[in-house]
């Protein structure tokens, strides 16, 4: 990915971020349940997206529809596993791509 950026998360099981985006803010809940890690996705206030399950090196937003500037991702840097959230910001890293599926 070139020109990707790294969205920093905490090794925690429930968090909410708040990022500036290409001129937008995102805001982003993730959680860890029993059956993987998952995302709700607000954009300058309004939900667009909820429950999305994050998998390894998979476009989370992928569809313009959403009105999104780009999309996020996240990617095992030792393997092609799913996030779980004791590894995030080590093992797994979210980015962002501007203008990635839009």
């Amino acid at each position: 990915m070139t020109d990707a950026v790294t969205i920093p998360v905490s090794a925690v099981a429930s968090q909410t971020l708040t990022v500036p985006l290409s001129s937008h803010t995102a805001k982003l809940n993730l959680y860890q349940l029993d059956t993987g890690l998952f995302m709700d996705i607000y954009l300058d206030g309004t939900l667009i997206m909820a429950g999305v399950l994050c998998q390894d090196r998979t476009w989370i937003i992928r569809k313009a529809y959403y009105g999104f500037p780009g999309d996020l991702v996240f990617i095992d840097s030792q393997g092609t596993e799913d996030p779980y959230y004791s590894g995030l910001n080590d093992r797994w890293c979210l980015y962002y791509q501007e203008g990635q599926n839009v």
